[in-house]
Formats: C-alpha cells, structure tokens, sequence
C-alpha cells in the first residue's frame, strides 16, 4: 500500500516572483535604484520593471521624482502599520493606554519594534483641553525619545546600531549614551524633556514577553510647563505599574 504524498497548496508563480523585489526592498529598507534592486530580487531590470509598475498602481512602490529610486509605498506602510496594529501585545496594552491617558491627563501611546525602531501604533489623548498630537507611524528617535531609550536600553546592542544606521545616525554608543541607558534600565523608565522638541516631555515604560524581551513601550506624553517629570512621583508611579502588569500578563519573567 501506498501513501500519496501531501501536496503544497498551488500559488501564482508570477506573484512569488514579483513578491522578490518587495522582500528585497523590506530587507534593504531603503530605495534602491532599478538595478540594484533587480539584483536583490535575482532577476534582470527588464523583467522587474513591469513588477514595479504594476506595484506601483497598487500603491505598494513608489518611485522617486529624482533619481528614479524604488521604494515602499503608502499601501505597503498601511498594511504594515495594521499588522503592528494586530501584534497581541498592543491589543492588550490598548486598554491600558485609554486608562493612562484619563488618569494623568496626558496624551498615551503605543510603540512597538519595527524594522526602522520605535513605531507608534496606537494613540490615545487624555482629558485635558491641552494635547500634545502623536501620529500612528510615526518612528520614535533611539537617542532623544523616552520610548527609543526604553528599546536601546533592553535591546542587544548590534540590534540598536543597525537601527540607527538605518535612519542615518551614529551607531556609535558612547560612554554617556551608555551610562543613559543603564539607568532606563535600573530605575524601570526612562524620561526626555525638550529634546527632540522644545517644550514637550514624555515618559516611557517597558511591557516585557514571556522571553524577557520588550514587546511593547508604553508612553506618556505632555507639555513641558505641566508635565509631571518626577521618577517617582503619581505619572510615573502609573506608568510603570500598568507596565509591570502587562508584563505579569504577558507571562515575562519575575523580577
């Protein structure tokens, strides 16, 4: 007797091939001249370009006006966005962030680990009449956001140079830099004030998996002139508790 093996299910090859060139342009994250991306996706230029623009009527690529590069389009950053969005961490922590954001009156977000840093994936603004405006997508600083230095402070640190080579920084860690991060770390949050912009203050706390790692960042965000900016005082006291129990809920390891 004899067993028919099981089959794979059937796929459209030419979606499988012109898939190439968007796994080339993840993978690089950056535009890529025609060529080079070509290259990446092992095909000739002749036989991507039809992919690229067909891509590019989908809103998967576009192309750059100078230049001529490929990049990601707003239909492919939409469907990445909304799968950040549906990561089960965040939809845990959702609920979390609405009840920060009551309780300080400051404005609460989301960040998790995308493939160019922090990424802010849900947002909600607290009752006061003054708020400091967050956007979904938007891609956090490593150096001068709280919510970058919670990740650089518990990520392996080749994991935070490649980051920030990626959005065209130093991935040099410096002594001071270092010695930032390490206090995230002891004292559980960490904290900026006019930094990336004059006048605006955040907080931020890490939410762990059950293998340790940070699955999320939860934030805190206000003007500067009312923002609670003491470590130890009621704001940070929330933050880091609702933190610590989205942790427990995730399963992460004691202590």
């Amino acid at each position: 007797m004899t067993m028919d093996k099981p089959t794979s299910p059937r796929g459209i090859q030419s979606v499988e091939v012109g898939g190439q060139l968007l796994i080339a342009l993840a993978h690089h994250g950056r535009p890529l001249p025609l060529k080079d991306l070509a290259q990446a996706a092992g095909m000739s230029p002749a036989k991507a370009h039809p992919y690229l623009v067909s891509f590019g009527k989908l809103g998967l690529v576009v192309q750059e006006s100078e230049g001529g590069r490929y990049g990601l389009g707003p239909l492919a950053l939409q469907l990445g966005l909304i799968s950040l969005q549906q990561y089960e961490p965040v939809r845990l922590a959702t609920p979390a962030i609405e009840t920060l954001a009551v309780q300080t009156g400051q404005t609460a977000a989301i960040a998790v680990w995308g493939n160019r840093g922090p990424t802010v994936v849900r947002v909600a603004e607290g009752p006061s009449p003054v708020h400091v405006s967050m956007r979904h997508g938007t891609v956090m600083s490593l150096r001068g956001t709280a919510s970058g230095r919670v990740f650089a402070a518990h990520l392996p640190a080749a994991e935070v140079r490649e980051a920030l080579k990626l959005v065209g920084e130093s991935s040099r860690l410096d002594a001071d830099y270092e010695a930032l991060l390490a206090a995230v770390r002891t004292q559980g949050i960490a904290s900026t004030k006019d930094t990336v912009v004059q006048g605006i203050s955040a907080l931020a706390a890490p939410v762990f998996d059950q293998q340790g790692r940070v699955a999320v960042c939860l934030t805190l965000i206000g003007a500067s002139g009312s923002f609670d900016m003491d470590l130890k005082g009621a704001v940070a006291a929330a933050l880091k508790s609702a933190g610590q129990l989205l942790s427990r809920q995730l399963g992460a390891p004691a202590g």
